[in-house]
């Protein structure tokens, strides 16, 4: 059985295939798909994101497709960045310069003012329109100046109270043990395994 993972992402590509691992199914990603269109992230929620971006898949490839939509969300800014988190500092935007508007918005505010979560919303969909959901979640709190070179993103920022480190501080291997997007991943594991089990096909335009 053939899953694409809708992403470009090699940070996120990579993180996915390490932790996912179903006997019988093999993982493509976007550049397995011909004249991939880029999908816009119109929804309102991550679990809106995160099935346009799997039906677009399915439907390109004829087979199941997989997607998530993770973010960060701080309550001081009113779950801000949110769905916005990869835009945050305007279209154009890269990460350094995410982290240097949060960390202006946040300026001054104590800890226990400073609390934040990521969310992860994944979505398995088909080409005939079956769609499955799952999300994962990670509490802490945002730091006030990147510390770590591992991760990608917030990581730097995001601090982790139960191991004393941000999550850019984690080695790959930690990360993943504990990450939203391993918490997501795990709850759709078990489906991902038994629909390999009646489903042997690959996709047919790839």
């Amino acid at each position: 059985m053939q899953i694409v993972i809708a992403t470009r992402n090699a940070h996120k590509l990579r993180e996915i295939s390490q932790i996912l691992k179903v006997d019988g199914v093999e993982f493509l990603s976007l550049n397995d798909l011909p004249e991939y269109p880029e999908v816009e992230e119109t929804g309102k929620t991550f679990t809106d994101n995160a099935l346009l971006k799997a039906q677009t898949a399915a439907y390109r490839s004829g087979c199941w497709a997989l997607a998530d939509d993770s973010g960060l969300e701080v309550d001081a800014l009113q779950g801000s960045p949110g769905v916005q988190s990869a835009r945050y500092a305007g279209k154009e935007a890269d990460p350094v310069k995410n982290l240097q508007k949060l960390l202006a918005e946040l300026k001054g505010l104590p800890p226990d003012k400073r609390t934040a979560r990521f969310i992860c919303a994944m979505a398995l969909v088909s080409n005939h329109n079956r769609a499955y959901f799952t999300e994962g979640k990670i509490e802490g709190l945002i730091t006030e100046q990147p510390l770590g070179q591992n991760g990608f993103g917030y990581d730097p920022v995001f601090w982790l109270p139960q191991f004393e480190k941000t999550m850019a501080q984690l080695s790959p291997e930690e990360k993943n043990g504990i990450s939203h997007r391993t918490i997501a991943l795990r709850k759709i594991t078990p489906l991902i395994a038994n629909l390999s089990g009646h489903d042997r096909s690959n996709c047919p335009i790839i």
